[in-house]
C-alpha cells in the first residue's frame, strides 16, 4: 500500500537528518513507477475470458432506483418514466404521498400518464378506467353495477428522498428492498448540492468504468491540462469495489471551476504523508466518488451516482447524480463560485458522455464486447457487474419491424 510506504518514509526522515530529501526523491520515483502504463502492463493480470458478456448483462431490479426528480412531478399530475423498458407512471395526488403503477391501462394498454388524476386515483385517457394507488381497477363507467371489475395493473413501491423519486421494480422479498441508498452528506449544511440528470446513450457498465478508471485524464486535456493519476490501492468485497488515487499536474494551469470546487487549504506534502486522495466506489448498483485535499478531514467533493437503464436492451441510461461541494468558510461565497463550478463540470461530463457513447457504438457494430482490459481496478469492477447483474434474455430484444414488401403475396 502506498499509504504505508508514505508513513515509513516519513518516520525514516525523522530519524535521519538528511533523509527527508532522499525520501522525497524515492517517493517521487515510486509515484512515477506506479503511474507508468508500461509498469501497469507488466504487472497487471492478463485479460481473462469472462463468464458473460458484460454489455449483455442487465441491471438487477432488486434495488431502489431514481426515476425522476421530485420537482418534475407536480401535485395532481402524472409522469411517465421507464426502467429497463418497463413503462411506469408516477402519480402525485393533490394531497398525500405519490405512488407508482405500471404505465399501461389493463383495457387497451394505453399509457396511464396520459390520463387524469382525481384524488388518489388515476383515470385512463381513453375509456376512463380508474385505478387506485394499489393498481386495482376501481371503476369502469359503462360497466353494470352487478358485473365484476376487471383486473388492475402492477403497483411499485415508491419513495422520495434527496430531491429524487425512487421506485423499487424488483422482488420485495429480496434484500435490496430494505437497503435504501444512504447519501448522508446531502443533509449537511456545509455542502451545496447540484443534482445531475442526463440521458446517456450507452450501457450502464460504461458509466461505471468511466468514473472508476482515472487513467483517462488525457481525454480532458483541453479543460485540465496534463494530469497524471496515480493508483494507490484497490479493495473489494461482497458487492463492492473501491479504488484510491492521487493526482499531479504535469503541465497546464488549474481551471477556475476546478479550483473553486476543491477549495484547497493546504498544498500536498508527500514527505509528511499529506496528499490529495480520491476514493471511487461501486457499491452495487450505485457509485460514489469522494475527494479530499491534502490535510483535510472532510471531502471537498462527495458524488453519488446511479445509472438507470431506460430501454429493454439497456443500451441507454438516465444518469442521476448528487454532486455535493463543500462550501468555503465565508457565507454566501459558494453562490458566486457556483457558475464556474457548473461550467467546469458540464465540460467534463460532456467529454465523458461523448466517449462512452462512442464505446457503445463500437459494441453495437461488433456485436460483442471485445475490450482487452489490463487495469486491475476495472477487471475487478467488471467481474462485480457481471456477478451481480442478470443476463439479458434474447426475448427482450426488440424485433425488427416488418416491411410491407416482405409479406407473402397471394
Amino acid at each position: 500500500m502506498l499509504c504505508k510506504l508514505l508513513l515509513q518514509l516519513t518516520l525514516a526522515s525523522n530519524n535521519d537528518p538528511g533523509g527527508e530529501h532522499r525520501n522525497a526523491e524515492s517517493l517521487k520515483g515510486v509515484l512515477l513507477h506506479m503511474s507508468s502504463i508500461s509498469a501497469l502492463r507488466r504487472h497487471a493480470p492478463a485479460p481473462s475470458r469472462e463468464v458473460r458478456d458484460l454489455r449483455k448483462t442487465g441491471l438487477d431490479p432488486n434495488f431502489w432506483y431514481p426515476l425522476a426528480r421530485s420537482k418534475d412531478l407536480r401535485p395532481g399530475k402524472a409522469l411517465g418514466v421507464s426502467y429497463a423498458g418497463e413503462p411506469i407512471v408516477l402519480v402525485r395526488p393533490e394531497k398525500g404521498e405519490l405512488f407508482a403503477l405500471e404505465d399501461r391501462c389493463a383495457h387497451r394498454q394505453v399509457p396511464l400518464h396520459l390520463g387524469v388524476v382525481r384524488g388518489e386515483r388515476v383515470q385512463c385517457h381513453y375509456h376512463c378506467w380508474t385505478y387506485d394507488r394499489t393498481g386495482s381497477c376501481v371503476n369502469v363507467p359503462y360497466l353494470d353495477d352487478d358485473k365484476q371489475l376487471p383486473n388492475g395493473v402492477r403497483s411499485y413501491p415508491s419513495r422520495e428522498a434527496y430531491g429524487l423519486i425512487f421506485v423499487y421494480p424488483g422482488d420485495q422479498a429480496a434484500p435490496g428492498f430494505g437497503a435504501f441508498p444512504d447519501v448522508s452528506t446531502f443533509a449537511k449544511g456545509e455542502y451545496k448540492t447540484r443534482t445531475l440528470d442526463r440521458t446517456i446513450g450507452c450501457h450502464y457498465s460504461f458509466m461505471h468504468e468511466n468514473l472508476m478508471d482515472m487513467n483517462h485524464q488525457f481525454l480532458h486535456r483541453s479543460l485540465m491540462g496534463s494530469i497524471r493519476a496515480t493508483l494507490l490501492d484497490v479493495r473489494s468485497g461482497d458487492g463492492w469495489v473501491e479504488v484510491d488515487y492521487t493526482f499531479s499536474r504535469a503541465a497546464g494551469k488549474q481551471p477556475l471551476g476546478e479550483r473553486f470546487m476543491i477549495n484547497r487549504k493546504h498544498q500536498p506534502d508527500p514527505a509528511k504523508g499529506q496528499i490529495d486522495k480520491m476514493t471511487i466506489r461501486t457499491g452495487y448498483p450505485y457509485q460514489t466518488l469522494q475527494f479530499w485535499t491534502a490535510g483535510s478531514s472532510e471531502p471537498a467533493l462527495d458524488l453519488w451516482n446511479c445509472y438507470v437503464p431506460t430501454d429493454r436492451e439497456q443500451r441507454k441510461n438516465q444518469t442521476y447524480g448528487l454532486m455535493m461541494i463543500r462550501k468555503p468558510g465565508i457565507p454566501g461565497v459558494i453562490h458566486l463560485l457556483w457558475p464556474f463550478i457548473v461550467a467546469f463540470t458540464n465540460g467534463i461530463f460532456g467529454q465523458d458522455q461523448h466517449i462512452v457513447e462512442a464505446e457503445q457504438k463500437a459494441f453495437d457494430e461488433q456485436g460483442e464486447d471485445q475490450n482487452q482490459e489490463i487495469f486491475p481496478a476495472i477487471q475487478a469492477l467488471r467481474a462485480l457487474l457481471i456477478e451481480k447483474g442478470i443476463p439479458l434474455e434474447l426475448g427482450q430484444r426488440v424485433a425488427a419491424p416488418v416491411k410491407l414488401a416482405d409479406l407473402p403475396r397471394a
